[in-house]
């Protein structure tokens, strides 16, 4: 009997433990939910009683959040890139509330796909990818132009290739990035040489790819512009068969959306005054520009320094003669079957007051 006695005892004490260990328990997490709720209080009290001056702070910091802008970035040796580099732009544009993005394409047309998407404000392509973007039905602007540059462009072959003339092309595959200015200048060259875009094999590339596949030896040339031509010919990869310097007869088109140019005129204007600026130093300093775009082009500076006589610096006016000539050249894309419709290009121009509001007073009056 006592032993059973004593056992009973122990599995009470075991029972009045557990209860014991149970209620503390308990008791902590319930202590630890009003203090939790406490917290909480104090929180929404501190918030709910923050000062008018601390809101108007926060709603200020809000309201002083800058846009930004979306300028193609360039990798030739233009001034569009010397801007980029300098970043007077960004300093001008900080006191409208703007920074500048600089997002990098493969070629024009993906950049006015960009550009119609709302993925890119401002592009700078050469004259054929507007053409096909308004045939697409973007609504483009176009914004000022240049001059033609047409030796920065060339039409490559292998260094040992048999192909001498542009008449050799016959029946060769030739790489070129589609409604590009190596496109355009394609179907000019084999004009001049009394054949057409159909005598040729045309293998539509972006510039990276057709690199790829022109060092491979899977096309026979390869229409494209600098700095792959310096490159590869420095590598004895190619040889220049032809540049586009007595074919080509168009410049590069900076462009906008319509929705941007509408929404911010001030931001273009002081855009292309610091782009002009930017042009004039760029064609005056050969040697401050080598060493600056060394790293963007890949190019040692003495060599940059060669190929700055290549391209012709300074933006042009938007004229009735720049309107007329980009009509011809919509109408060649849509005489080749190119282009899905005849496109009437000065839909994407705008009035000469409009330009005159936006466009360098010196720019206004080159001839």
């Amino acid at each position: 009997m006592p032993a059973l006695k004593g056992k009973f005892e122990f599995r009470k004490s075991q029972r009045t433990t557990r209860r014991s260990l149970l209620f503390a328990l308990g008791y902590c997490l319930m202590l630890s939910t009003v203090l939790s709720s406490c917290g909480e209080a104090k929180n929404n009290t501190q918030q709910s009683t923050a000062s008018p001056e601390s809101v108007a702070s926060s709603t200020t910091e809000k309201s002083t959040e800058k846009q930004v802008v979306r300028i193609v970035r360039s990798k030739q040796l233009t001034a569009l890139a010397v801007l980029e580099k300098q970043g007077s732009l960004e300093k001008r544009l900080e006191p409208l509330g703007f920074k500048v993005q600089w997002p990098e394409f493969a070629a024009g047309p993906q950049q006015l796909e960009a550009l119609n998407a709302n993925g890119l404000d401002i592009a700078s392509t050469a004259e054929s990818p507007p053409v096909f973007s308004q045939a697409a039905g973007a609504p483009l602007v176009y914004l000022a132009t240049t001059r033609p540059s047409g030796k920065a462009i060339s039409l490559l072959v292998p260094v040992n290739s048999p192909i001498k003339s542009v008449a050799d092309l016959k029946g060769k595959k030739v790489a070129f990035q589609k409604a590009s200015i190596g496109h355009y200048l394609l179907v000019k060259a084999l004009e001049d040489a009394g054949l057409k875009l159909s005598d040729v094999q045309s293998v539509f590339l972006t510039p990276p790819d057709a690199n790829a596949a022109f060092s491979q030896s899977k096309v026979d040339a390869w229409y494209i512009w600098e700095p792959f031509v310096t490159r590869n010919v420095e590598k004895k990869i190619a040889r220049v068969l032809a540049d586009g310097g007595k074919l080509r007869d168009t410049g590069n088109f900076y462009s906008t959306s319509r929705q941007f140019y509408q929404a911010h005129p001030d931001v273009i204007k002081v855009f292309l005054e610091e782009l002009q600026k930017t042009e004039i130093w760029t064609k005056d300093h050969p040697k401050e520009v080598a060493q600056l775009l060394a790293p963007v082009t890949q190019l040692d500076p003495p060599t940059l320094e060669i190929m700055h006589d290549k391209y012709d610096y300074g933006l042009l006016p938007i004229t009735d003669k720049t309107i007329t000539k980009q009509q011809e050249v919509a109408d060649k894309w849509y005489s080749l079957g190119l282009i899905p419709k005849k496109v009437n290009v000065k839909e994407g121009f705008l009035t000469p007051e409009e330009y005159a509001k936006i466009t360098p007073s010196e720019v206004l009056a080159t001839k």
